[in-house]
């Protein structure tokens, strides 16, 4: 491995790494929810769960969003970004998924903007600074990535699996599981993930926010729970 190869190696995994301090812990994106109805419950419901999640919810939303805002980060097109970042916007119908997203995407770029002096980057801040555009994680994730030199197949994957360790985490924490439960259940996302990396890669743009009700109406639900964990 070549030093350059391994130097963004290396970004990829700080960039993806769920301990990174932008607050992902905090947010569950309606999984309890889904736990409070006993809907997730056990080993086979929450590796359901996330199966579901990734295939029906996060291909067609945050890895889209993820996949385009890469593209343009590449070809240093800061309008494209910032209508790709309102569609986003425009997407998530849950209040508390919709600021969350947003809140992680500013913490984000807080980090980055410390780390490199990229043009496009800084000028993305700046919008976002002065609320001229929301800043979503996945446009943000994308964009970095992008910066950063990273193969695309490479930043689907790294972005899937973050999102999958983060749904195990949770489980564990509040269905409960045990951590090996947890560990086996995110060792057998790895096929999962690898098809959906090249799923994204082939989907039409229209198919971006294809619609998920139930997810949506579990995530508005999430606002009026009577005890809750999690942001969102």
């Amino acid at each position: 491995m070549t030093h350059n190869k391994q130097r963004v190696l290396l970004e990829l995994l700080h960039i993806s790494d769920p301990t990174l301090p932008i607050g992902g812990y905090s947010h569950s994106n309606g999984l309890e929810t889904y736990i409070q109805q006993k809907v997730v419950k056990d080993v086979d419901t929450t590796r359901e769960f996330v199966e579901n999640m990734l295939i029906y919810n996060y291909k067609y939303n945050d890895g889209l969003f993820v996949r385009d805002a890469f593209k343009y980060g590449t070809d240093q097109n800061l309008e494209a970004l910032l209508e790709l970042d309102n569609e986003s916007h425009a997407l998530k119908t849950p209040m508390e998924v919709r600021d969350g997203s947003s809140k992680l995407g500013m913490r984000l770029l807080k980090i980055y903007v410390r780390l490199h002096d990229y043009e496009l980057m800084h000028s993305f801040f700046e919008k976002v600074k002065n609320k001229e555009t929301p800043g979503h994680y996945a446009i943000v994730f994308g964009m970095i990535t992008a910066l950063l030199g990273a193969e695309i197949k490479s930043v689907l994957s790294a972005f899937y699996y973050n999102a999958a360790v983060n749904m195990v985490t949770n489980s564990v924490k509040m269905v409960p599981l045990g951590q090996m439960d947890g560990q086996e259940i995110l060792y057998n996302m790895h096929d999962l993930i690898a098809k959906l990396v090249d799923d994204t890669l082939t989907l039409d743009e229209e198919m971006r926010g294809l619609c998920n009700p139930a997810f949506d109406i579990r995530c508005m639900q999430h606002e009026t729970l009577y005890s809750r964990l999690y942001m969102s």
